[in-house]
């Protein structure tokens, strides 16, 4: 099942939503920025981003664009965060930045099947301040979910969360 959805993900009561995270994983630090990551964290509590900062101290380095991590979401009305690492677009659309986003769809949904969470809510990766065309970045998000969900026989219920009118019909369009 796939579903769309416009508002506020960081009040969604599902398995986990996505956050479009920067490479560092332990949120946005501009303040009253209005990026995802900034709001996630804020809503999650100090405690995402204390969790965040212990694993990547662990890891040891930066966290690769297309992959994803999972955490608990704190004060969150969801059970987890899984944070990925979209690509940033600086001038032309390449193949490498559709196959990396692409990438971090994928990554997200094995992730939360190999958790047993129920539900995923993703936010439009990479279309905000990273500068992804909004309708290619959609077209990558769907048509890599709806692959995915066939190759695997995944159950999860799949939440397109969007916030602007414009990804919303963007969105509509792609999903009949």
């Amino acid at each position: 099942e796939i579903y769309l959805w416009r508002g506020d993900i960081t009040r969604l009561a599902c398995g986990a939503i996505v956050n479009a995270a920067n490479s560092g994983m332990t949120g946005c630090y501009q303040p009253c920025h209005n990026c995802i990551d900034n709001c996630i964290h804020t809503y999650a509590g100090i405690q995402l981003r204390n969790y965040c900062s212990d694993l990547m101290e662990k890891q040891g380095y930066e966290e690769p664009t297309g992959t994803a991590k999972i955490t608990p979401a704190f004060n969150l009305p969801c059970e987890y965060v899984i944070h990925t690492v979209g690509p940033i677009v600086r001038g032309k659309l390449t193949p490498l930045h559709c196959r990396q986003l692409a990438s971090c769809y994928r990554s997200c949904l094995e992730l939360a099947d190999q958790t047993q969470v129920h539900s995923i809510a993703f936010c439009c990766i990479s279309t905000g301040v990273f500068m992804f065309p909004n309708e290619e970045a959609a077209k990558i998000a769907v048509q890599t979910v709806k692959d995915y969900k066939a190759e695997t026989g995944s159950k999860i219920e799949v939440i397109f969360n969007v916030f602007k009118e414009l990804d919303e019909q963007i969105y509509r369009n792609l999903l009949g």
